[in-house]
């Protein structure tokens, strides 16, 4: 238990030094590489398009960040204590997480790199915190391979070639081929895209469980779901302002859970 609850505060501090990184990188590397491009002169400069883009995907991403860790999922803790007499009953699909030390609504997993669970109340902004941690890392991949493209004069048309960057970088750095910060880029662009294909492959995931109904902790302990319709169940966790929520990070409003708990 003890190395949970320390996974449970290493997790988020990698992932946010991740981030600092990142934006060093752009802010520091890439952007000011895209500036000197000749084809800066046109209306809307490469620089520009980047850096909004890439705007865009941190802004939406850090935020849904920030909404998993501050809609924590329901705390039933009242059902276990003295008032329990008093309180309802809490459905099946309610866990008891040990390492948050409380019963949470629709349990899914805990997640450590939040540090918290993700159940009813936070699952849709979780799953568009792994949509736009896999684009923003994609996409960093995408420029750091245009930045280490001009800089090495080397070409990644063949499909092959980010595959041997990394050993031919290591002999070239140790041979003075290679700048230290070069081969620090390199190494960020295997880390970016070893993070944004498992964040896509999670959000899948989570999107497949989501059409079906069910949570993480319900196939685990194999709980049979009532059957609905798969627009109801997408519904209930995106609520009816999904595509807005798209484009701006915010919390879910105007779905089923939320409804049910202001009754």
């Amino acid at each position: 238990m003890l190395a949970l609850r320390l996974l449970n505060v290493v997790a988020p501090a990698y992932f946010l030094c991740i981030s600092l990184v990142t934006f060093a990188l752009q802010l520091f590397l890439f952007l000011p590489s895209m500036r000197q491009d000749p084809a800066a002169a046109r209306l809307f400069p490469p620089a520009l398009l980047h850096g909004a883009l890439f705007l865009f995907l941190s802004t939406n991403a850090l935020g849904n960040y920030v909404l998993v860790i501050q809609n924590s999922p329901d705390d039933l803790d009242a059902c276990q204590g003295p008032s329990a007499r008093r309180a309802p009953c809490p459905p099946p699909s309610t866990h008891f997480c040990r390492v948050c030390a409380r019963v949470t609504l629709r349990h899914d997993h805990h997640c450590f790199f939040t540090g918290n669970c993700i159940g009813s109340r936070n699952m849709r902004n979780f799953v568009l915190f792994c949509l736009y941690t896999s684009l923003a890392c994609l996409y960093s991949t995408v420029a750091g391979l245009a930045y280490i493209s001009a800089a090495l004069s080397t070409s990644f048309a063949h499909p092959l070639a980010f595959l041997t960057l990394l050993p031919t970088s290591i002999s070239q750095f140790f041979s003075g081929a290679v700048l230290g910060s070069e081969m620090f880029v390199i190494l960020m662009l295997y880390l970016w895209f070893a993070i944004g294909l498992a964040c896509a492959g999670f959000c899948c995931h989570q999107l497949l469980l989501i059409l079906r109904g069910q949570t993480r902790h319900q196939v685990r302990k194999g709980v049979a779901v009532r059957a609905r319709p798969w627009r109801k169940n997408l519904q209930e966790v995106f609520g009816k302002r999904w595509l807005l929520g798209l484009l701006i990070p915010m919390f879910n409003v105007g779905g089923e859970s939320s409804k049910q708990r202001d009754k």
